[in-house]
């Protein structure tokens, strides 16, 4: 996070010094005459911590409170040009966080308040987290067997390390903000702050100001100066959902802020140096917002150096059994139930759902079905009617009952050809779910499907499984 700083002391010799110890990346500084109106810029600015010095009159205890009262509640450090243990007792008491004495080396004085700066942005840091305190990130934590995932994932792995920017596409619901996180976490920017903006929840008249910050005045209502997202986000990441609703105006502000790293403040005239990891995320189809010219074709090629695209869930639909499963032990667990297990008709049901809400959507599935199941095993009369109505449709030229893997285009191919595919998705489908019901253990895998232990280990080789991924996760953390 960028910390500001506002220096106010006399006389400038004295001033200038203390800046000059003071300054370094991530540090925002400003240095006036503590005789200056230093209240009234106090209650029109934002700062993270003030520092005082007193040549003249000593700062009152009235004073010191009412800073601390300020939003920000900003940590005050008094310098004094003499040592006085009474003196230093009284402003502590007022609320300062440290008195130090100006006679103090520039080496010992400059580590000194190094020491309460990196101090103040790990309390800012803490409350930016406070919104998740217990959720831990890792692309560990994805749950998948599929091929489409495996590929996905080995990609997404290759840019955890860098900083370049990424552009997540993928359907509502598939987790691009939780992967956007995950990447965060495991990046050298993890120990850093992650700020998510949802670019369409937030009104056009203040996604600007938002993100960027905008100093008093700048329009009306507009009382004191604020910080935006980007300068909160510093030295760590900041996740644009939804930026296919970004209006134009605010797309041109942002592509000079992601070419130049430095912003500038709704009626600002300072530039602010960050240091800021972008990623952004849409279901929209950018292609043809290009087109249609709603979104900034160089904002787009700035924003997609990698671009990576989630698959729904109905392209992975091998990884649906043990999703399933893990969130029915999830949910068994966090809501008290005795459910252990899926009956193969509902096992069918899910699997053969198209899941419009993706991943999310079978998260809430789920958990109504735990909730509502009143025996072992959950059934396909504890879905959704949605999932537990859907019959295969009978077609008028006799194909009902066709296997859902058919497509169209298949029948442009010769028989063999078709025939051969089909198989090998058939195989792949078949254990897959014979996996899953059997949470990895390869001795019944192989009994239930009637062939030996060679025979199995052939097949799942044939078709990328392992057994790791199906083992409960108690096991797999084992």
């Amino acid at each position: 996070m960028l910390i500001r700083i506002l220096v106010a002391m006399d006389p400038p010799a004295v001033r200038r010094r203390v800046a000059r110890l003071l300054q370094g990346p991530g540090v925002e500084l400003t240095a006036v005459s503590i005789r200056s109106n230093l209240w009234a810029r106090l209650t029109h600015e934002d700062a993270d911590l003030v520092l005082l010095g007193a040549d003249a009159a000593e700062p009152p205890s009235s004073l010191i409170a009412s800073i601390r009262s300020l939003p920000e509640r900003p940590e005050i450090i008094v310098l004094r040009p003499r040592e006085d243990a009474e003196e230093r007792a009284r402003m502590l008491a007022a609320g300062c966080l440290a008195v130090l004495w100006l006679g103090l080396p520039d080496a010992m004085l400059a580590e000194t308040l190094g020491v309460f700066l990196a101090r103040r942005r790990d309390d800012a840091l803490r409350r930016l987290r406070a919104d998740r305190p217990d959720e831990r990130y890792s692309l560990n934590d994805f749950i998948y067997a599929s091929p489409a995932m495996q590929r996905f994932m080995t990609l997404a792995r290759r840019v955890v390390a860098s900083d370049s920017a990424l552009l997540i596409l993928g359907e509502t619901g598939v987790g691009k903000e939780r992967l956007a996180r995950a990447i965060h976490a495991e990046s050298p920017r993890g120990v850093g702050p992650f700020l998510a903006v949802n670019c369409g929840a937030l009104p056009e008249s203040l996604l600007e100001s938002e993100l960027f910050g905008h100093e008093e005045g700048a329009f009306t209502g507009a009382t004191r100066a604020h910080r935006g997202y980007f300068e909160m986000a510093h030295r760590g990441t900041i996740f644009l959902d939804e930026i296919g609703e970004m209006p134009l105006h605010v797309q041109v502000k942002l592509l000079r802020v992601l070419e130049d790293r430095r912003l500038l403040r709704v009626g600002g005239e300072r530039p602010v140096q960050i240091d800021v990891r972008v990623m952004a995320a849409t279901n929209r189809d950018l292609d043809a917002e290009l087109k249609s010219r709603r979104f900034r074709s160089d904002l787009y090629f700035r924003l997609a150096v990698v671009t990576l695209t989630l698959p729904s869930l109905r392209e992975r639909r091998e990884d649906i059994p043990l999703l399933v499963r893990h969130y029915l032990d999830h949910f068994r667990a966090l809501l008290g139930r005795h459910v252990t297990g899926v009956s193969d008709e509902a096992m069918r049901a899910l699997t053969d759902h198209d899941w419009p809400g993706n991943v999310r959507e079978l998260i809430n599935v789920m958990e109504r079905a735990v909730l509502l199941c009143p025996g072992a095993a959950l059934g396909v009369s504890d879905m959704p009617s949605s999932i537990a109505s859907r019959q295969p449709s009978a077609e008028p030229d006799g194909s009902a009952g066709e296997p859902p893997l058919i497509e169209e285009g298949w029948l442009d191919r010769p028989l063999p050809s078709a025939r051969a595919e089909l198989l090998a998705a058939f195989e792949r489908r078949y254990l897959t779910r014979l996996l899953a019901s059997t949470h990895g253990r390869l001795s019944e895998t192989a009994s239930r499907a009637g062939v030996n232990a060679r025979t199995l280990f052939d097949l799942m080789r044939r078709h990328g499984l392992r057994k790791e991924p199906f083992k409960p996760r108690h096991d797999r953390q084992s």
